[in-house]
């Protein structure tokens, strides 16, 4: 679900992406609507700084972004597979399985996430 980003969200964006001057897409010329498909695909440089530029987020932004994501708001489908993958193992390991499964099960359910 596309959404215009809150100063939160913005503000978690420059955390992981502290070189993010704007945040209008390059590709689209559209303003972000998520977090994590401009981190994956406009800052990260590969699958291993993804997972670097993630580790600068507390755990109350990572459940902030968790909670986004099961609502509907935070949309993973940009994100690349592997991407996807970190992200699961990330919040596995911050935030524990439960988290980590519920976004797997949202990410894979054809009905996708709650609205």
């Amino acid at each position: 679900m596309a959404r215009i980003l809150s100063e939160r969200d913005m503000t978690i964006l420059k955390k992981a992406a502290p070189e993010c001057t704007g945040l209008v897409c390059a590709g689209s010329g559209g303003p972000y609507r998520s977090i994590l498909p401009p981190l994956a695909n406009h800052y990260a440089t590969d699958a291993e700084d993804f997972g670097k530029r993630l580790e600068r987020l507390d755990d109350d932004d990572l459940r902030y972004l968790v909670g986004l994501v099961l609502d509907g708001s935070e949309s993973l489908g940009c994100v690349p597979p592997e991407y996807i993958g970190i992200f699961l193992t990330f919040v596995d390991t911050r935030l524990g399985r439960d988290a980590a499964l519920s976004i797997l099960q949202c990410n894979e359910s054809e009905d996708g996430c709650v609205r």
